[in-house]
């Protein structure tokens, strides 16, 4: 685990899935965040946001532009593991007892009859729509007392950054078990409704946000402007974070 344009980053997929079985050995509960190219922009631009990224187990890289800007800034090789991803691997491992938490019921239902391909026993586990309100207005309690009924180790949230960072973060308090992963978009990507991923061919080529403008315009174009407009002074300040930690260890 390394921290790189302030967010502590575990980078290795491997690692994580080994940090998670440790959490859920030991008493209280935890979260994961999956850290895109909006959440590393909003967290340097709101501190208490960027608190609550650091605040739990560790952020996961869903950026393959960070690994390039790393690579060219300390040479070091990093690869991206996405929201869709770390889904995708702990869903089918059918190793854990889950609870799937948010967005709309049709992409809940459509969401659960596909993955339970990769798993069967995800037909027998709860998929949960959370009413439209701000994070304030979630009854916390009530939440982790349908989360603590079932019994679930890993809990799925699909509310959309910022706010499922936030989400993650009030709940935790009330938990006495379980990891919480907040993956974004990852629920209407393999429900088949609604928002696609991009084609394999895209994502390789860094290109996905092109994919993403196409599908959502004013959505896409406005996030994009603020990273965009963001890059340079981070990509400014983590040179100078470097060369300060090189001159400090001379």
């Amino acid at each position: 685990m390394k921290t790189y344009f302030n967010i502590r980053y575990e980078f290795d997929r491997q690692a994580v899935l080994k940090a998670i079985d440790s959490r859920l050995s030991r008493p209280g509960a935890d979260y994961i965040s999956v850290a895109d190219g909006v959440i590393l922009e909003t967290a340097n631009r709101v501190p208490e946001y960027l608190d609550v990224v650091n605040s739990g187990m560790f952020a996961i890289c869903d950026s393959s532009y960070v690994p390039m800007y790393i690579r060219l800034i300390y040479g070091e090789h990093y690869s991206q593991y996405c929201g869709a991803q770390i889904f995708r691997d702990i869903v089918s491992a059918r190793r854990y007892r889950m609870i799937f938490l948010g967005t709309q019921q049709d992409i809940l239902d459509s969401l659960r009859e596909n993955i339970s391909a990769w798993n069967p026993d995800v037909a027998g586990m709860k998929f949960v729509e959370l009413p439209f309100r701000t994070v304030e207005q979630f009854d916390y309690p009530a939440i982790a007392s349908l989360i603590e009924q079932d019994g679930a180790d890993i809990i799925w949230i699909a509310l959309g950054a910022p706010k499922q960072e936030y989400f993650m973060h009030r709940l935790r308090p009330h938990l006495s078990h379980g990891v919480m992963i907040a993956v974004g978009a990852a629920f209407k990507f393999y429900s088949g409704l609604g928002e696609k991923r991009a084609p394999r061919w895209m994502v390789r080529s860094h290109m996905e946000f092109l994919y993403r403008i196409s599908q959502e315009p004013k959505k896409q174009i406005r996030r994009c402007t603020h990273i965009v407009t963001s890059l340079p002074s981070l990509l400014i300040s983590e040179y100078r974070r470097k060369k300060s930690a090189s001159s400090s260890t001379l």
